[in-house]
């Protein structure tokens, strides 16, 4: 039996092979997310208030990715010793401001102990119209495949991070460089989505044909589009929405900004296929959004097309193991 790593099978393929031959569906009308301290965000650098925020956001992004308005949020934490009741306090603030923003009638709240640092889990549910599902196009080749925001961000804000919390623990520190790249470090600690996004897609009877989060990178969530289509897709790198700096960044570093987009996480952006006879009306009525690529026939498979027009097979993981845990 030939034996299968994650690094090969990427996390969304591995997700569907344990669910392969069974009754159940992997993905419904819900979503849910599970923040781990040590894993997913430090609590050294990391503001509690935002730290809520961003988790609602990310179940959040899950149902508009299905097309699907907030209706249930419920939220269970694991706090640890070194928790005190104000800094929940804080946390919950950052969690009730969002699920307030994007509209959430029924929130629930449970907490429980925790011995392995804080633990944040959110489940979210949500009602799609009736009218959105009679509409709801047939996925085609040539469809555009578009995105809410830049990409990468998130990434590079959190190495930005990351390497500042390294100068100070060695007594150094660079505020400057915080500063200069504060775009990114919001990305990072407070991603942001358009509440009022599905209303203004459903207003004007442009309804996506697919959709998906852009949680673990740009490859993960093209990936994903034309595994549920059962199409191909086509990006192009030079299309891709980056913050103005992300270069220097990068070089600074040693990083390119187009990996960072298309493996890195946290971005919590929208990819959508919008049918390609709506290009029109949508480019005039949706400017804030880039589009980025076209699904195409199977046989083309999910590239990314180079400037130089060469195009590269994605590879998209969507998960990290530590290094100390990879066989030599």
């Amino acid at each position: 039996m030939v034996r299968k790593s994650f690094s090969d099978l990427g996390k969304q393929e591995a997700l569907r092979q344990l669910f392969e031959g069974s009754s159940f569906e992997p993905f419904g009308a819900s979503a849910h997310k599970v923040f781990l301290e040590g894993v997913d965000f430090n609590l050294v650098y990391f503001p509690l208030k935002h730290l809520g925020y961003k988790a609602v956001t990310a179940v959040t992004g899950e149902l508009y990715a299905q097309l699907r308005h907030p209706a249930g949020l419920s939220v269970v934490l694991g706090v640890s010793a070194k928790l005190d009741y104000g800094q929940i306090q804080e946390l919950w603030g950052g969690i009730s401001a969002a699920a307030e923003e994007h509209g959430y009638k029924d929130v629930t709240l449970d907490m429980k102990p925790s011995r392995n640092g804080l633990c944040i889990s959110v489940s979210a549910e949500g009602n799609r119209l009736k009218l959105t599902e009679v509409r709801r196009p047939r996925p085609q080749s040539k469809d555009l495949l578009c995105v809410t925001g830049r990409l990468g961000a998130a990434y590079l804000g959190m190495r930005v991070l990351e390497r500042e919390l390294e100068r100070f623990d060695g007594g150094e520190s660079d505020r400057k460089e915080m500063e200069q790249y504060k775009m990114m470090v919001g990305a990072y600690l407070k991603p942001e989505l358009d509440a009022g996004l599905l209303s203004k897609l459903e207003e004007a009877e442009i309804i996506p044909s697919a959709g998906c989060l852009i949680g673990n990178g740009l490859a993960d969530a093209v990936k994903t589009i034309a595994r549920s289509t059962g199409l191909g897709a086509k990006v192009y790198a030079d299309k891709i929405p980056f913050e103005g700096n992300s270069f220097e960044l990068g070089r600074k570093l040693d990083l390119d900004p187009v990996s960072a987009a298309m493996n890195g996480g946290d971005d919590f952006q929208l990819l959508f296929a919008i049918p390609i006879l709506k290009l029109e009306k949508f480019r005039r009525d949706f400017q804030t959004f880039d589009i980025i690529g076209h699904l195409a026939l199977p046989e083309a498979g999910t590239v990314l097309v180079t400037p130089e027009g060469v195009e590269l097979p994605l590879r998209a993981q969507g998960w990290a193991v530590p290094e100390d845990e990879t066989d030599e």
